[in-house]
């Protein structure tokens, strides 16, 4: 049975059933909290390259950044289970946690889930009216580009997702320009290196989409997506992927060698600690029946990551080349 069908099917069955409500319980597994590393990791290293640089730090600026970060994820998320859910592209048959797949195993109007989506962004652009007043425009435009592709990512005849300009999209925006626009924040300088101290999180969070997408192959070539998976197969996806995991850790090791010297001392913990979950993710063959671990594990490693690469930050309270 296509997608299509498989959509069409169950809106016949539930069209005699009315729509019952959108809990909070609900509401909060939309929101996925456990994809929010990809939106506070990034705040928190933008944190870590301001401090480093000698700024003072405003608690209330930085809560405010990761309040708006965290608010726009949910939207992200939500946003993809309505889309995926309205598009059939989710069904019960696809391994998914049903805490990650709300629509498909509960009665609610898709519409309620949208509202919500919207909410969430409408929610972050509020609180972020505060952080223009302190940064100016900047941070604003930074957070309408960031916006534009967070609806562009799930929306849309096309949407960014059934590309594979996916993983780019959302390591860029999640990963890029959070850090870029928070960095702005905090400092009131625009500095274009905040980009490249980001690079861990850009691959890090790329690498989110990355799993899901291989580990989704199938469904998504069935489903039409043409994917940076899909247009590779599984064999090179997983080589590209392999790399990009090396790509991370040795960007952090390198950034941090010539950045931010004195944070050395950190990076043989990181490895030390981060190795379990990398080797367990290399491990992975990165296909559906092991999609239930594959999500985690890459979570596991962008937290272990991320929170080691902005501890060697902080602990080098001077910036030590000057580009």
């Amino acid at each position: 049975m296509t997608a299509a069908k498989s959509a069409a099917a169950l809106a016949n069955d539930r069209a005699a059933v009315p729509f019952g409500p959108l809990t909070v319980r609900m509401a909060w597994q939309l929101a996925a909290p456990h994809t929010w590393p990809a939106a506070i990791l990034p705040v928190l290293v933008a944190v870590a390259c301001a401090t480093a640089q000698g700024f003072p730090l405003s608690a209330t600026v930085a809560c405010t950044l990761l309040a708006i970060c965290v608010l726009m994820q949910a939207a992200v998320n939500t946003f993809n289970d309505y889309y995926d859910y309205v598009k059939g592209s989710d069904s019960a048959d696809d391994n998914v946690d049903p805490t990650d797949a709300v629509l498909v195993y509960n009665n609610v109007d898709p519409r309620a889930a949208l509202g919500l989506a919207v909410g969430f962004l409408a929610a972050a652009f509020l609180l972020g009216a505060y952080v223009i007043w302190v940064a100016g425009w900047i941070p604003l435009a930074i957070g309408v580009v960031g916006a534009l592709f967070v609806v562009v990512y799930s929306a849309g005849k096309t949407p960014l997702s059934y590309l594979p300009l996916g993983e780019l999209v959302s390591g860029g925006v999640m990963g890029g320009l959070i850090p870029l626009a928070s960095y702005q924040a905090l400092t009131g300088v625009f500095d274009a290196r905040a980009l490249l101290w980001a690079v861990p999180t850009i691959i890090g969070v790329g690498l989110i989409m990355f799993t899901n997408n291989t580990c989704d192959l199938e469904k998504d070539r069935e489903a039409g997506r043409h994917t940076l998976s899909v247009m590779l197969g599984r064999t090179k996806a997983r080589k590209l992927y392999h790399a990009l995991v090396y790509a991370w850790i040795a960007a952090i090791v390198v950034l941090v060698a010539v950045f931010f010297t004195d944070g050395l001392v950190v990076m043989p913990f990181m490895l030390l600690a981060a190795y379990p979950v990398i080797a367990a993710l290399l491990k992975n063959p990165l296909v559906a029946h092991t999609r239930l671990a594959a999500m985690p594990q890459v979570l596991n490693v962008n937290i272990a990551l991320g929170t080691f690469y902005a501890a060697a930050v902080f602990a080098s309270p001077v910036l030590m080349l000057v580009l």
